[in-house]
């Protein structure tokens, strides 16, 4: 007598994909809420960063020339000695970075926070000057 495995099937019955499936979407959407944010968060920490690298090398032009850069002379001077100055050691920075959504950072000398030095800040997500900026004035970055 031979004996048949016709009641042994492999796969996956309909009702076990759906269990799954409910269960990967429960999953979804108790961790998907956890890190809706964090990509802005770490353009701001990036942003905040690059300013505080940034003000350093304004700080090492000062030091060297005896003045920070004007504005009209810009962070371009610590790619390129401006013609009007003595003692400058640069390139203080390899390249200008852009900030973390592509805009230049913004600098001021004398600046209008700053009054005894610069400001530097970078103008947000949205590209203009208001309360998302993050800037070397205010401490945690914004306004």
């Amino acid at each position: 007598m031979r004996k048949t495995n016709r009641g042994i099937r492999g796969g996956f019955t309909l009702i076990e994909l759906l269990l799954v499936l409910v269960i990967l979407a429960v999953l979804a959407a108790v961790v998907v809420p956890k890190f809706t944010g964090r990509s802005e968060q770490a353009k701001q920490a990036a942003a905040k960063t690059d300013i505080s690298n940034i003000s350093m090398q304004i700080s090492a032009f000062e030091i060297d020339t005896g003045r920070y850069p004007s504005t009209e002379e810009g962070l371009n001077s610590l790619l390129t000695a401006p013609g009007n100055v003595n003692g400058w050691h640069g390139p203080y920075l390899e390249r200008l970075p852009s900030d973390p959504w592509g805009n230049g950072y913004q600098y001021r000398y004398p600046g209008q926070h700053n009054t005894s030095g610069f400001d530097l800040f970078s103008m947000g997500a949205d590209g203009r000057e208001g309360n998302d900026d993050i800037d070397n004035w205010s401490g945690g970055g914004g306004k």
